[in-house]
């Protein structure tokens, strides 16, 4: 972290004047954060659920065009309500105040912390493996690393907005790279006839309802942060341009590397050597790349470093948007007055995540996070219909048609409620739950504004500002 403060004071060009995010960072925000450890991590799972090689890329390939739909209705909601925080606006224009606070609720409290814990364990399984051969690491060296990189990204979006654009912009190439070297690996390999897995592609198929839409939440689980970008609205320098753009080149392109990285794997490992394998793209590199194996790994550290970048670098303006509205307590709203960095909401979001990393189960923590945000894409796209009839004053520079809304909201409901039919898990009761549970501090907090309460938090909200030298955005303007 001393290193950061020295790398900033010495090179005066990184130093935060206010940066508006254009086309180029935009596109790098959706690919580097969807481009994560799931690529390299959710083949397995997928292949598992689908039980077959042709299945498996056809539920890739869908996840892709799914992602694709949510982010078109997402580009129309962007464009017509230019506010940052993700769906938090849309829900609060479309329903109210209360949806929009459960949603706030949630996805600070759990979601968007959970998703940066369970990148940087990643990250942390795969930078420590190499220090272990032949065992895997111990859990406290894995969770230790973890801290230690929420702690640095964290660092790295609180000192600058340039800096944390410029990380995510290198970041995004190097996982670039990594997949045009497996990619380009696989297609020398089908060039010299390695088809012999493709053939009864479609044997074994999986027919279950609930295996289906788990398959489906683990290869969206890959594809996930499609919608980052409208978390910044208000940073970007031209949002009637730059968002629409910035999805339709990104996703497509992510969907492309992820089809043909999973080819690729194909092409080397058969089905039980890949759903055995205990790292798919290090056991690819292993016998494709050797004695250059160790590039695979590598880049896969670089990957989901840039992947947790990406998700604390937009978390943080939920916490602020939620904060502003007064559904956070004000302080998280405030912004630091010398870098315009929302600091408080990014120091919030990295301690929860190191509280969550502490009994960490990646797997759980999966299902516990698919199952949550796939509700609440559903209802962003109901937003969007609600609106068409609610709201017909709303400029719309991009207005899709609203049956792929309707798709989408249907989607919706099959993969939050397919794995809850097949195979009821108590975790699904403990999400709804902590969901409306909400609104045991809405009804006093939000809604009454009780006296004492704000009495409690006046002289903390003081101090708390004198410590990280933050102020509401209206002071700093």
């Amino acid at each position: 972290i001393q290193a950061i403060y020295h790398l900033v004071h010495s090179y005066p060009y990184l130093l935060p004047d206010i940066l508006m995010v254009g086309l180029l960072s935009g596109i790098c925000l959706i690919v580097g954060t969807m481009i994560g450890s799931g690529i390299f991590i959710s083949p397995k799972s997928v292949l598992l659920y689908s039980g077959a090689v042709g299945p498996c890329l056809l539920i890739w390939t869908a996840c892709g065009v799914l992602s694709t739909l949510g982010a078109l209705c997402y580009a129309e909601l962007g464009t017509m309500i230019t506010k940052s925080g993700g769906e938090y606006p849309y829900f609060m224009e479309a329903f109210g105040s209360i949806v929009a606070y459960l949603y706030s609720w949630t996805t600070i409290m759990v979601l968007k912390p959970s998703s940066f814990a369970i990148i940087t364990l990643s990250f942390a399984e795969y930078a420590s493996t190499p220090f272990y051969p032949g065992c895997s690491p111990p859990l406290i060296v894995t969770k230790c690393l973890a801290a230690a990189a929420i702690l640095i990204i964290t660092s790295i979006n609180c000192l600058s907005v340039k800096l944390a654009s410029y990380v995510q912009n290198f970041f995004t190439a190097a996982k670039l790279i990594i997949i045009l070297v497996i990619v380009g690996a696989g297609i020398v390999l089908l060039a010299q006839g390695k088809t012999e897995n493709f053939s009864n592609a479609f044997d074994g198929t999986a027919t279950s309802f609930g295996a289906i839409g788990l398959a489906f939440y683990n290869g969206l689980w890959a594809y996930d942060g499609w919608n980052q970008l409208n978390f910044i609205t208000e940073e970007l320098k031209d949002p009637f341009r730059d968002l629409p753009l910035a999805i339709v080149i990104g996703i497509p392109l992510v969907t492309v590397c992820y089809v043909l990285v999973n080819v690729a794997y194909f092409t080397v490992m058969t089905t039980t050597e890949l759903l055995l394998s205990p790292a798919v793209a290090v056991t690819f590199g292993d016998r494709v790349l050797y004695p250059a194996s160790w590039i695979v790994p590598l880049f896969v550290v670089f990957s989901t470093f840039g992947s947790a970048n990406g998700s604390c670098f937009t978390a943080g303006r939920l916490v602020y948007a939620s904060g502003r509205e007064g559904h956070m307590v004000k302080i998280l709203s405030y912004i630091n007055v010398k870098r315009y960095t929302p600091a408080p909401a990014l120091i919030f979001n990295g301690v929860l995540a190191i509280f969550y990393i502490i009994p960490a189960d990646i797997n759980t923590l999966i299902n516990y996070f698919s199952f949550a945000q796939w509700f609440f894409y559903g209802l962003a796209a109901l937003a969007l219909i609600v609106m068409r009839f609610t709201r017909k004053d709303l400029d719309r520079p991009v207005k899709i048609p609203v049956v792929l809304a309707g798709i989408m909201v249907l989607v919706s409901c099959y993969l939050v409620l397919a794995p809850i039919i097949d195979q009821p898990e108590l975790e699904y009761l403990y999400c709804t739950i902590f969901i409306f549970s909400g609104l045991i501090l809405y009804y006093p907090f939000v809604y009454r504004k009780v006296n004492w309460g704000r009495k409690i938090m006046r002289p903390i909200t003081m101090h708390l500002q004198l410590l990280m030298d933050v102020a509401p955005p209206e002071k700093t303007e």
